[in-house]
């Protein structure tokens, strides 16, 4: 039940878009926050990444799902006065403006502190409130680029890529509920609120602290954490094993049928192993393409080297480990079919369609939200005509639903 999950009650403003923002604030919601995605009415751009179906796509349906949804036009003077009036009632306001761009909305954190002294308002960013850069536009992988994300992921040339799933805006967005859950601790513990500046540039920077620290001690040539380690391309596809410890080197050595390399002088320690990878890798990359990936596995398994088949999606959803623990659940979603959705961990299970399965429609919970925030059947009629409130259905044909 949601009044009995650890944010119930909670009423959250929500006036991100993208990916970082909403991800925490569809956190904030699973653990029972109520919240409400204040978007334009031609909805939140995060809706048009990848494929749509209709005004959803999947990145929009897995980072806003469990929220409820009040399309707006802040430039309209009606539009404007709304989403005032519901972020002077929230207890949790995040938003993923440029800098300066709430204030100018009047929705700036010394704008409702006044309302709530205990408010928890957090600001997603590029770059953060302050510096040279504060005012830049800025994607996932422009901060890739800048944060040195690159450096770790090359190609056989050498060039510097991109990995290919949003991967700082996720973080970022995990950084942002982590934050917005402990100043929720301490507005609960010691009745005061604050404000957090919550950027993708500081983001990447934590997540990768421990290599950039490598970066610093080892004068940019950081060294492998060990040898053997990574993709082996086999007969018939790719395996991916590593040789941590000792035994470890052992046991793969003997799996290949080369335990001349477990006691060969210039390989037979760690620090050898990787003072001398370039001489060691051919070799045992030689040996992988002899035998198929599932061969390999059984083998390496068997042996305690710890191994894994590269794996497509498919892959991955079908495997019986994956199954046996519930890790995905088949989730039929409005429209769009039975969809797979992952489990978060220290959430209960998905166990079907419902609340915190379903990602609204732009603009689908605007009558509802009004009606709730104390507005007359006659104000909503206007704020229709007047364009200043999207709705996803005739104000007829919603009433009528009710």
């Amino acid at each position: 039940m949601s009044d009995e999950l650890p944010f119930s009650g909670i009423k959250v403003f929500d006036a991100t878009q993208g990916v970082a923002g909403p991800h925490a604030t569809m956190l904030l919601a699973q653990y029972g926050a109520e919240v409400t995605k204040i978007e334009p009415l031609e909805g939140d751009w995060g809706r048009t990444l990848g494929k749509m179906y209709g005004d959803l796509c999947a990145h929009a349906i897995t980072f806003n799902r469990g929220k409820k949804s009040i399309a707006l036009d802040l430039k309209n003077k009606d539009g404007l006065a709304i989403a005032q009036k519901l972020a002077r009632e929230a207890d949790v306001v995040v938003e993923s403006f440029r800098p300066g761009v709430m204030k100018r909305f009047g929705l700036g954190y010394d704008d409702l502190k006044p309302h709530n002294e205990k408010l928890v308002y957090l600001s997603v960013t590029g770059f953060g409130q302050e510096g040279p850069y504060s005012k830049l536009p800025v994607t996932d992988s422009v901060i890739q680029a800048f944060s040195g994300w690159m450096t770790l992921h090359r190609d056989a040339e050498g060039t510097p890529m991109r990995s290919g799933i949003i991967a700082i805006d996720v973080m970022t967005g995990l950084y942002a509920f982590q934050s917005i859950a402990a100043a929720l601790m301490r507005q609960f513990r010691f009745g005061k609120g604050g404000y957090i500046d919550c950027s993708l540039m500081q983001s990447a920077a934590a997540f990768q602290a421990a290599k950039m620290m490598e970066w610093h001690l080892e004068g940019g040539q950081p060294q492998v954490l060990y040898v053997p380690v990574g993709t082996m391309k086999t007969k018939d596809g790719y395996i991916n094993i590593t040789a941590m410890r000792e035994h470890h080197y052992v046991s793969l050595c003997k799996v290949l049928g080369r335990e001349d390399l477990a006691t060969d002088p210039r390989f037979d320690n760690r620090d050898k192993r990787i003072e001398r990878e370039k001489e060691l890798m051919p070799m045992i990359r030689e040996e992988f393409l002899k035998k198929t990936t599932d061969e390999w596995v059984k083998e390496l398994t068997e042996a305690g080297v710890m191994n894994a088949k590269v794996s497509n999606y498919d892959d991955f959803m079908a495997d019986e480990h994956v199954k046996a623990v519930n890790s995905i659940a088949w989730v039929d979603h409005q429209s769009m079919g039975s969809l797979p959705m992952a489990n978060i961990p220290g959430l209960p299970k998905i166990a079907g369609a419902g609340e915190f399965t379903e990602c609204p429609h732009v603009g689908q919970h605007s009558l509802e939200i009004l009606k709730r925030a104390g507005y007359s059947d006659a104000e909503i009629a206007d704020f229709l005509a007047g364009k200043a409130v999207g709705t996803e259905l005739p104000l007829k044909e919603a009433a009528a639903a009710e």
